[in-house]
């Protein structure tokens, strides 16, 4: 009974547990994508115009984008607090909005209808914050697989709700505006003792290649999946078991990743978590090293990158990683001997706070790179309700569907292929591709 405790304790602290609960949330979180399908039916039952819609688009990727305060509160504020202000804020704006929608609130100027978008959007950004953040602390050696995972699905969550959507079998368009305020709310005060930083061990894993792997495989089994059910729902007419059938598969397919942390906790044939990470340190002399490294100063990667001969980017990636090794131990001991000052400002590749960011041109480079291209996908994305509308079609579900599943692989695609083409040195060319 004792060894039963103790592995359900292991569980409920594992850092692949808390990653499948972020997946999850993320799943519901990406509310912003919806907007093309929710327009028409805040077009139609106010009355409003495409210039006014388009403001409301304007509120809706301001409310997205603007994260400033979930940043900062993320510093503060324990990661169920977050999420709590995120399920308020999506509540509030998106419920207010269902009941002007449905004639049971009387409605607003532009103005505050412009408000009540922004608030509800901006509580995606206290769940993407929430669930990036936790997981790069559990995953420091695995950012890229983590965030392209997690973006996608939040990317693929407008596909997921326009499928439940189909199980209500229900003609009142104004549903789908009220999944999006209950939905993720409900998902983020489930989840939102699961979501948090976990202790033990965060470095790289045996097991971790293999569990990376498995997840990508279910990413592209989602994907496949429902591209084949959009288009069979738009060729054919399905009936209603039919179409709760499918919807079961689709949940099936999102639970099937908390296999994971199941198999790592409670199968006999996968190593202690602390036995598995001693397999995956150093052996031999670095063994040895690694002991006379306790109670001595961390050499940080800037004073790696600046002492290392040039030569070091053109070798092989096992012999460079062997190399950067050596001279890490050497700088340990000089660090120990005082013969090395420890920067204090991070480098590249380190973490940043807010104010060290600001003042590097990366990050305005970045900045700058994401407002001039991200605008046009937005604007498609935006208005792709009414572009459907303008071709004779009637129902618009479709293509905010398919415009999430690509937004998905793409997502998951670059965050696998950013990792490693880093860590093979041609990081420059997937940056120009």
């Amino acid at each position: 009974m004792g060894r039963v405790a103790e592995r359900l304790r292991a569980f409920s602290t594992d850092r692949w547990l808390v990653f499948v609960a972020a997946m999850w949330l993320q799943s519901m979180a990406g509310i912003g994508y919806l907007f093309g399908a929710i327009s028409p039916v805040v077009k139609s039952a106010l009355g409003f115009n495409q210039r006014q819609v388009a403001a409301l688009g304007v509120a809706k990727d301001l409310g997205d984008c603007v994260g400033f305060l979930a940043g900062t509160l993320s510093s503060m504020l324990p990661v169920w607090v977050m999420l709590l202000i995120g399920a308020a804020q999506n509540f509030l704006g998106y419920g207010w909005l269902w009941l002007i929608v449905t004639r049971q609130a009387p409605a607003l100027p532009l103005w505050m209808m412009c408000v009540l978008i922004f608030v509800g959007t901006n509580g995606e950004t206290h769940f993407n914050t929430a669930s990036l953040v936790t997981c790069i602390k559990n995953f420091p050696k695995s950012r890229g697989p983590t965030v392209g995972i997690l973006k996608g699905f939040a990317g693929l969550s407008s596909a997921i709700l326009t499928q439940l959507y189909a199980v209500m079998h229900t003609p009142d368009h104004a549903m789908l505006v009220f999944m999006v305020a209950v939905g993720p709310s409900l998902v983020a005060i489930g989840l939102m003792f699961v979501i948090r930083p976990v202790g033990g061990h965060r470095q790289v894993r045996p097991s971790d290649k293999n569990s990376f792997m498995f997840i990508y495989t279910i990413c592209l089994l989602l994907a496949s999946y429902l591209v084949g059910v959009m288009l069979v729902q738009d060729f054919m007419q399905l009936s209603d078991n039919m179409v709760v059938f499918v919807t079961v598969i689709l949940f099936i397919l999102l639970i099937l990743p908390v296999v994971i942390p199941v198999t790592l906790t409670f199968s006999s044939k996968t190593e202690h978590p602390i036995e598995e990470s001693l397999l995956a340190e150093p052996s031999k002399g670095e063994s040895s090293t690694s002991q006379e490294k306790k109670g001595q100063p961390e050499v940080i990667l800037s004073e790696v990158e600046e002492e290392k001969p040039k030569e070091i980017d053109s070798l092989p990636p096992s012999e460079r990683r062997k190399r950067i090794t050596e001279l890490q131990a050497k700088l340990v001991q000089a660090a120990a001997r005082g013969g090395v000052r420890i920067r204090r400002r991070p480098h590249r590749g380190e973490n940043f706070t807010l104010m060290q960011a600001l003042v590097k041109a990366d990050f305005w480079l970045i900045w700058l790179s994401l407002l001039l291209g991200s605008g046009s996908g937005l604007t498609v994305i935006d208005n792709l309700g009414q572009m459907s509308q303008a071709v004779g079609f009637k129902d618009v579900h479709i293509f905010v569907s398919l415009t999430s599943i690509w937004n998905f692989l793409g997502r998951v695609g670059g965050g696998y292929f950013s990792e490693n083409i880093v860590r093979c040195g041609h990081y420059i060319i997937f940056i120009s591709v």
